[in-house]
């Protein structure tokens, strides 16, 4: 998995070279993933990439390399982005498809691409429609892990932070071998603020409410696939390949 993170293309745009190795793949599926906090989202994304080789670009991943970056290594529409980042302001979302922009070879990686947090918006749905035809490229499917929102509140205020090494567990599912303390480093554990049942509420609904224009977007163009995220991650793996499977062939 380790190696799967390495992306140097993705992270650093311009000149930059994959340093993944090819894949032989059946086929390069090229898809979008949508997904509220706490739904499981990242642990699909990274069975999905290891499995059928398809290259994970989050633009999380991105602003987070970029912060380690030098002013002069930064392209333009990083610098901006971190400006607002900075300022606690929104970015863009010109800045966001800019960024997707000067890193457009890796939307051609022969393995495909699961894009990631991009696009969160109608328009940037739009944008990416118009940056992958000038590619010749297409979306194979945009996949919709679903939970209700009593399931995720209970998933997410159940998870508590190491203080020290900010290692997660959880309550229930992952508890820690000695009640409130940490396992690797034996710092003391706690409950973030957002993850308090009514800090999770309003972000479900907050998620909700601007995640249904773009799901009606894609639905829209009939590459929208649901997912039900219930049960272990191995069963829900299996339940995205059927339903890309039978979505391929529909």
């Amino acid at each position: 998995m380790e190696a799967k993170s390495d992306r140097a293309a993705w992270l650093k745009g311009g000149d930059a070279c994959c340093n993944l190795p090819p894949r032989d793949v059946d086929r390069p599926w090229r898809l979008v993933l949508l997904g509220a906090p706490g739904v499981g989202k990242g642990t699909q994304a990274e069975l999905i990439s290891e499995r059928l080789g398809t290259c994970h670009l989050s633009t999380g991943d991105v602003f987070r390399a970029a912060r380690t970056l030098g002013e002069a290594e930064r392209s333009p529409a990083l610098t901006e982005a971190l400006e607002c980042m900075r300022q606690g302001r929104l970015v863009s979302d010109e800045t966001v498809l800019e960024m997707v922009r000067e890193r457009t070879k890796c939307l051609r990686c022969q393995g495909g691409f699961l894009l990631d947090g991009f696009p969160r918006t109608v328009a940037q749905a739009g944008a990416l429609d118009e940056l992958l035809d000038s590619q010749a490229l297409e979306l194979d499917a945009v996949l919709s892990y679903e939970l209700p929102i009593a399931q995720i509140v209970a998933r997410l205020s159940g998870r508590r932070t190491c203080s020290q090494c900010k290692a997660v567990y959880h309550v229930e599912a992952r508890p820690p071998q000695t009640e409130g303390l940490c396992d690797q480093c034996g710092g003391a554990l706690f409950q973030r603020e957002d993850d308090r049942p009514e800090s999770v509420k309003v972000r479900m609904e907050t998620y909700e409410q601007s995640t249904a224009p773009l799901a009606d977007y894609f639905r829209q163009k009939g590459l929208l696939v649901s997912i039900e995220a219930n049960g272990t991650p191995e069963e829900i793996f299996d339940r995205t390949l059927a339903a890309l499977r039978e979505h391929a062939v529909s």
